[in-house]
């Protein structure tokens, strides 16, 4: 089986099309989202609207919090902040109360989904996780595979059950080891932050136990544009080249 895990849509329609395209030619036989869908981009609405007619199984992130309590605003910075104040309002009743609805995590075929770190924390970057921590969590875990995003980086975290190694995920496929845990940052859709301008998955391939990282080209330009038209911070757009 394939499942192709997303992340950090971030309201970015053309990268998301670009990346559910790629996943049918691939062959993924489900898609699941590690949350933040909204926030950032023009396109907010629109793409959860697709992720509810597809049944694309979700997660919250942190950018969904806001639905939950507007305090949580006061955790972003400023300029993240402004563009979810302008995008909330703009949100279909109907998405707001799906994105109400998504859970913390998601346990599906022995893997657990998480927006930011095992077990099911929503707001912590991975890459501030203390060895200590990651040993702790893998330990209470029951799944030796978790899915994360909210870097909008990639990453790969090895757990023997001695030793934590953090690497790159740069490679286009890694073997997932026997008897070892492991922690997959799958990047962003829509805001990638890893040094290039591709929007970036991952394609689990359960039977042959790897995951396939995939790096798509997309109409950055128009996306642009949308944000300048839409009033929202400028910089979420020169942040895509």
């Amino acid at each position: 089986m394939k499942i192709a895990v997303i992340s950090d849509i971030h309201g970015n329609l053309e990268a998301f099309k670009a990346v559910l395209a790629d996943a049918g030619q691939s062959g993924a036989d489900q898609i699941v989202c590690l949350g933040d869908c909204i926030g950032y981009g023009p396109d907010s609405n629109r793409v959860v609207e697709i992720i509810i007619s597809n049944r694309i199984p979700a997660v919250t992130g942190n950018h969904e919090l806001v639905l939950h309590n507007k305090l949580h605003l006061n955790w972003f910075n400023w300029l993240a902040r402004q563009s979810l104040e302008k995008i909330v309002p703009t949100l279909s009743q109907e998405v707001k109360n799906f994105l109400r609805s998504l859970p913390p995590s998601l346990v599906l075929h022995d893997a657990r989904f998480v927006h930011g770190c095992p077990l099911q924390s929503i707001k912590t970057y991975l890459f501030l996780a203390s060895d200590y921590r990651i040993r702790r969590a893998l330990d209470k875990m029951e799944e030796n595979l978790c899915f994360v995003g909210h870097t909008h980086d990639l990453l790969l975290i090895r757990y023997d059950g001695r030793k934590v190694r953090r690497s790159r995920l740069v490679k286009e496929e890694t073997l997932l080891e026997d008897g070892v845990s492991h922690i997959i940052n799958v990047g962003s859709v829509g805001q990638p932050r890893d040094g290039t301008n591709t929007a970036k998955y991952v394609i689990w391939d359960t039977r042959g136990k790897k995951v396939i990282l995939r790096s798509l080209t997309y109409d950055i330009a128009r996306v642009v544009e949308k944000i300048k038209a839409a009033g929202l911070p400028e910089a979420h757009g020169h942040r895509l080249w």
